[in-house]
């Protein structure tokens, strides 16, 4: 009976370690992932690291949107994060930074996601709840419902001083929750932020992971630090639109090559979503799965 009792025991408590472990805690349940997963994979390559994702627009677009690339149905939204929701700023290298934020916003936050748009953008594109399918208010509510705090941020230009100024928002988040997972997702042309980031080896350790929609690619960042030394690695993920006239995806797929042969075994994804355009990575890019596969690589 005894040893019943601590086999039981030893059992019940493995099942708690496990848990909470941090592996576990960081880990986003479902929400509304019946609208929000990929509709259909299409193809892909055998570790999972490429796929093409089936884009209708007729379904994807027209069929999701009450008013096409305006207004989303209602059943795709949850104004859960308006109770959080804050326009914010801080003093950094001179400047004064916006930025919106919803979630943990004055810290204590378990991750930190922050948007970074392209151009003629500004800091209300990432957090617009009705635009872009709905998929912005998506990562707002898993921010918001799972201790976490979504940013969309302004930046001075595409940069050395945008450089500064979204890694000025990471260092102050970083200081209000300390711990947290941070990763950040840049549409296009804000794309050359993050790379900027990932070419820095004292801004990569800092970053858990950067999601990169429609974006251009930087051939130096094949010479980084970032890729070059395992223990820097930063997980990746490149989505892009094969109708992308913008920045070509066969250049893209190219370039995700290029990386993987540089470094074998570096944590890249690429997603194609067929016939999708430039802005159809920030609609149809799964914010759970990505992020998930990240958190997962520790």
């Amino acid at each position: 009976m005894r040893t019943r009792l601590v086999t039981g025991l030893i059992a019940g408590l493995a099942a708690w370690a496990a848990l909470a472990s941090p592996a576990a805690a960081q880990s986003l349940p479902p929400y509304k992932d019946s609208l929000f997963a990929y509709p259909r994979v299409l193809s892909g390559n055998d570790d999972g690291s490429y796929e093409v994702v089936e884009y209708i627009k007729a379904r994807d677009l027209h069929e999701r949107d009450k008013e096409p690339e305006r207004e989303v149905w209602g059943n795709y939204v949850s104004f859960h994060p308006s109770s959080s929701q804050e326009d914010m700023s801080l003093k950094a290298n001179g400047r004064t930074v916006k930025y919106m934020a919803t979630g943990r916003t004055e810290g204590g936050a378990s991750m930190v996601v922050i948007y970074v748009h392209g151009q003629g953008g500004n800091r209300f594109q990432g957090m617009n709840d009705l635009t872009f399918g709905g998929n912005f208010n998506r990562i707002k509510n898993l921010m918001s419902r799972n201790n976490g705090v979504y940013i969309s941020a302004d930046f001075a230009d595409f940069g050395a001083k945008g450089t500064q100024d979204v890694a000025a928002i990471i260092d102050a988040y970083r200081a209000n929750s300390p711990g947290a997972k941070t990763f950040v997702a840049c549409g296009s042309m804000g794309s050359i932020l993050c790379w900027n980031l990932l070419k820095d080896p004292a801004q990569a350790a800092k970053l858990s992971g950067v999601l990169f929609f429609g974006a251009p690619k930087d051939e130096a960042f094949l010479k980084s630090p970032t890729l070059r030394k395992p223990e820097n690695h930063v997980p990746i993920y490149l989505g892009h639109g094969s109708w992308d006239n913008v920045y070509d995806w066969q250049q893209q797929v190219a370039f995700f090559e290029q990386i993987r042969k540089a470094a074998p075994g570096y944590p890249v994804r690429f997603t194609l979503f067929d016939t999708g355009t430039h802005g159809t990575p920030i609609r149809m890019t799964d914010w759970r799965l990505i992020l998930n596969w990240m958190l997962s690589l520790g």
